[in-house]
């Protein structure tokens, strides 16, 4: 899935057409390097995965992949950065549909689990296993990244107790749910998608983990709303 940067779109509107044509097959040329490191790396693993065999499969020389890529190292930066925007902005768009409801929790986590994890496990690899341990400044995008998706999930609880009047337990309650929600989903993506390989029980497992998820900020609740008591 490819997402649109907007402010390239915009900065492509004023440039010429041989300009832009240019633009384009630059492009396509990152993407389509981008693509092949993506796969080289999610099946082959991280230190296995060469430049050469990158520049191969995505049909260019190796000095074309140095052009758009300073290393190895810079491929894994620009491909964890993609992935995290994916990941944010399909989790993000089920908590607005829902305005400030549990339900929008739900919907993240379905979405997690049916749309991001079953159809990009390639993408669930990297972020999660080929990232790891892979230098300083890998760990501190891949850092970066899951400070951002726990942000987003804190602030959907947040809006969610003062929309459904529902006080936590501690002033702490939402970034620790945030905190574990995410820890769990990472978890539960590596144990079946990465150690087992069972991607077609992800519609049996995702409801189970995100009913245990609910259970969880029921329990941190003081004051139960009608959507806080949702069982």
């Amino acid at each position: 899935m490819r997402f649109k940067d907007p402010q390239k779109e915009k900065q492509k509107s004023n440039l010429s057409r041989s300009a832009l044509r240019r633009q384009r097959d630059r492009e396509h040329r990152y993407q389509t390097i981008l693509r092949a490191a993506e796969a080289l790396i999610s099946t082959d693993g991280y230190h296995s995965a060469s430049i050469e065999q990158i520049a191969d499969k995505a049909e260019v020389s190796v000095g074309t992949v140095y052009f758009y890529f300073k290393n190895k190292e810079d491929l894994l930066v620009q491909l964890l950065d993609e992935i995290g925007y994916q990941l944010r902005s399909i989790l993000g768009r089920e908590f607005r549909k829902e305005d400030s409801s549990m339900a929008g929790i739900r919907n993240a986590g379905r979405v997690f689990f049916e749309e991001f994890c079953r159809l990009h496990p390639g993408r669930v690899a990297i972020i999660f296993r080929e990232s790891v341990g892979q230098g300083v400044r890998v760990e501190e995008h891949r850092k970066q990244i899951f400070h951002k998706l726990i942000g987003d999930v804190r602030k959907a609880l947040t809006r969610i107790g003062e929309a459904q009047d529902i006080e936590y337990q501690s002033r702490l309650s939402a970034e620790v749910m945030a905190v574990s929600i995410m820890g769990t989903s990472e978890r539960i993506a590596y144990h079946y998608l990465i150690w087992q390989n069972r991607p077609h029980d992800l519609e049996t497992i995702g409801p189970d983990v995100i009913d245990f998820i609910v259970g969880g900020i029921n329990n941190l609740c003081q004051n139960n709303s009608r959507e806080g008591n949702e069982p």
